[in-house]
């Protein structure tokens, strides 16, 4: 017995392979259950009635041209056997159990295969026909791959993105014709005014069905669905030649059967003689007999030919559709001119063979499938479930300040950009981080407070208009990606423009020379940053050369080999060359006249000589050489008195020259990270300085000039080899940072309590340190 709930599953499962059989194939199957259907009858016959019966006869006369039972033959029933002569009246006195015997030996000898076992072989055929036909929708090998495609066929089908999606293109092409229609009644001609008037009424185009969350997942589910699938069967075509295979086995099986069944349908006689050597039992040697069946079976098989003959004419046409068309490939052209989706791409091998047998079928099913090969389908899904889960007031909560005081949306690996972004009018900044497929609508406009804009790994696509909104009003844009040829044209053209940073690497053999579009659009731009591989300064650099003030060129360790481009930024006053294999400061440098700010960091430097140079920019106020291997500091550092800021932290400098006093103005000095054994005397002469920091060097004591520099706030000394503090500390009124950790101190001086802004919170100390200073000390520390 077959459980209730396998034979449903059964029942369901079947018809939906229907999808896969085109109409000569439902055609072959009601040919074969009528084929069936003629077997089993013909066998219920067998098995129901007497087969045969048979008479004794004499021997006919020699040289008789008479044969046997020739009388009792209907007219047009050919004769089977001769010598037999028909005899009237015989008597015999044979009983039944004689008859019996003599009927099942003449069936079983006399009786011709063919006639004797029709009905089984019809059944046999036909089953053997059933079984070519499904046998590949039971073949593991492929019934997987069929069940798999129905089961997606049919969830594309019923998808309400599937309706949403058609419904949208069919309303664009609706209001397309209406233009069109109305094109005409907006002509001068006002006799026509009338005539325009009724142009105008169109049908409004169909309502488009909303989606809730639930769906548009199932239907983002089915696009990743649809992607797996393709991948998978476009690489085999084992179906279509399973399907290739099968059907010509069918076809030589029609064939051999027509060609027997012709041949032998003759066989089937009404009359048979039988002759066997029975006289010793029954007293007779030749018998007439009478086939019961024969005149049924013969109609019967003429019948059967004729199935067979319709069941082998879909076989050939089966076989012209197959050799005749290309069904490796599926086109979706009409579906393109239909609907509008251009980007549904063609399909091949057993993917595009399934989708001809369902085009067979109907050709709605491509049609709505089609919608979910479509890049452009999807990414409007996306975008919908987008809009679904990211809600104003979700954005609203992560709106922030950044360093610039702008208030910030930062989203970061979103599949798109959510459309309810543009609800946020107060919008100022907008970071985008790994977000695919920004495409920037017309509602772009919405944002009339957007001043900077963040595209890091997210290419982005402007229309027009939303070009022409942002070029005067965005100030700021940072553009990251993998190479900076994929730097979108509408950046260069943001005329408003103040600052442009690019990041992203010039190909190989485009590295060297280093090729920027052109920066001529961008008339108010006054900082460049450029994280890349460059050999050389972009030429394009020199379109800003006017007006930009600061310049950043980040190279990530290759060199930078041609800086001539330099010269003509008359006007810049930041520069900073990180990372870009100098050995050297580049003579380009000196002669710009109104630099303030120099950053060298990262480099390969291990001579300063050139210092020397600096004398004649003249504006120069902070030098970073920092992460170096400098190793010395030449004696014409004097020079720089206009110098306020040095740093040279992260070198392998062992001392520093006395003629460093000399740069009076100096407010800032880092040497931390460096290999220093002692301090100039001289540093003392630096009454401007504010901050010095000599943590993470060697120094074993400090000259009692250092604390003469009444204006330092912030002294770092930390990881040194100090073994005590001079008690001229107290000096240093201006103190409030002091940084004194891992060192060798054995303790604190009291002298600190007249550090007077020096607080508990700015002293960096060992606690032991710190609980042997006096209570007061530390009560006035902790008081305030």
């Amino acid at each position: 017995m077959i459980p209730v709930a396998e034979f449903k599953q059964f029942t369901e499962q079947q018809p939906a392979f229907k999808v896969l059989k085109p109409w000569w194939d439902v055609l072959a199957e009601y040919l074969t259950v009528a084929m069936l259907m003629i077997g089993v009858f013909g066998c219920t016959l067998q098995v129901t009635q007497d087969k045969i019966i048979c008479l004794p006869s004499h021997e006919p006369k020699e040289n008789s041209s008479e044969g046997p039972c020739q009388q009792l033959l209907p007219r047009g029933v050919p004769e089977q056997m001769g010598g037999l002569r028909q005899l009237s009246g015989l008597r015999n006195n044979l009983d039944l159990q004689q008859y019996s015997f003599i009927n099942q030996l003449c069936y079983e000898t006399a009786l011709h295969w063919y006639a004797k076992y029709f009905p089984y072989l019809v059944v046999i055929h036909t089953l053997v026909f059933i079984v070519c036909t499904s046998f590949w929708f039971k073949f593991p090998g492929t019934s997987s791959k069929m069940e798999h495609f129905i089961s997606i066929l049919g969830k594309c089908f019923d998808s309400p993105w599937t309706t949403r999606a058609l419904s949208e293109v069919s309303g664009e092409n609706h209001r397309g014709r209406a233009a069109a229609i109305v094109a005409p009644a907006a002509g001068p001609g006002l006799a026509k005014a009338g005539e325009g008037e009724k142009e105008k009424v169109v049908t409004e185009p169909p309502a488009v069905t909303l989606l809730d969350r639930k769906e548009g997942e199932q239907a983002k589910a089915l696009f990743e669905k649809v992607k797996k699938f393709r991948v998978h069967v476009e690489e085999g075509d084992i179906l279509y030649s399973m399907y290739i295979r099968q059907t010509v086995l069918k076809a030589c099986k029609f064939l051999a059967i027509l060609v027997y069944s012709l041949v032998y349908v003759g066989k089937i006689s009404f009359l048979v003689a039988c002759r066997v050597e029975t006289s010793g039992v029954t007293g007779y040697a030749s018998f007439c007999c009478n086939h019961t069946k024969a005149h049924l079976f013969s109609k019967l098989a003429l019948c059967y030919i004729s199935f067979v003959c319709a069941y082998g004419l879909t076989c050939l046409y089966t076989l012209y559709w197959l050799f005749h068309r290309p069904l490796k490939e599926y086109s979706f052209g009409s579906v393109r001119q239909e609907t509008g989706m251009n980007d549904i791409p063609d399909v091949r091998n057993d993917f595009a063979f399934m989708l001809h047998l369902a085009d067979q079928y109907d050709s709605l099913y491509s049609r709505r499938f089609a919608v979910f090969l479509s890049e452009v389908s999807e990414s409007r899904l996306k975008q919908l479930n987008l809009n679904h889960e990211w809600t104003p007031e979700k954005l609203r909560q992560k709106l922030q300040r950044n360093a610039a005081g702008r208030l910030e949306l930062a989203l970061c690996m979103l599949p798109g950009l959510p459309d309810t972004v543009f609800e946020l009018g107060e919008l100022e900044a907008l970071r985008l981080e790994a977000v695919g497929d920004v495409a920037f609508p017309p509602a772009l406009s919405q944002l009339v407070h957007l001043q900077e804009l963040s595209l890091l790994h997210a290419p982005a696509r402007l229309p027009f208009s939303a070009q022409v909104f942002l070029r005067d009003r965005l100030k700021v844009i940072r553009i990251q990606c993998e190479e900076l040829r994929e730097v979108p044209l509408w950046a260069f053209a943001l005329r408003g423009l103040e600052e442009m940073h690019l990041e992203g690497l010039f190909p190989p053999e485009l590295a060297r020379a280093a090729v920027l579009e052109s920066l001529r659009e961008l008339k108010q731009l006054k900082v460049l940053s450029l994280r890349s591989n460059a050999g050389k300064v972009p030429a394009s650099v020199a379109d800003v050369a006017g007006h930009l003030q600061r310049l950043s060129l980040h190279n990530d360790g290759a060199r930078l080999l041609a800086l001539n481009s330099l010269k003509k930024l008359a006007a810049l006053r930041e520069l900073e060359l990180v990372a870009c294999g100098l050995e050297r400061i580049p003579h380009a440098v000196f002669s710009l006249g109104a630099l303030q700010e120099l950053d060298l960091r990262d480099n390969h430097l291990r001579s300063i000589e050139e210092i020397l140079s600096f004398q004649h920019c003249r504006k120069l106020v902070t030098l970073r050489l920092w992460h170096n291997q400098i190793a010395y500091i030449p004696e014409h550092v004097r020079k720089l008195r206009g110098l306020e800021q040095l740093y040279l932290s992260h070198n392998k400098l062992e001392s520093l020259p006395s003629q460093l006093g000399m740069c009076s103005c100096l407010r800032l000095l880092d040497v931390s990270h460096n290999g220093l054994r002692s301090l100039p005397p001289e540093v003392g002469l630096l009454q401007s300085l504010q901050h010095l920091a000599l943590s993470h060097n060697a120094l074993e004591a400090l000259p009692e000039e250092l604390f003469f520099c009444r204006k330092l706030r912030t002294l770092l000394l930390g990881y040194n080899h100090l073994r005590r503090l001079s008690p001229q500390v107290a000096h240093l009124r201006a103190l409030s940072r002091l940084e004194l950790q891992g060192n060798r101190l054995e303790a604190l001086p009291e002298e600190l309590g007249s550090c007077a802004g020096l607080r508990r919170a700015g002293l960096l100390v060992e606690d032991s340190l710190y609980e042997g200073l006096p209570t007061d000390v530390r009560a006035r520390m902790e008081g305030e």
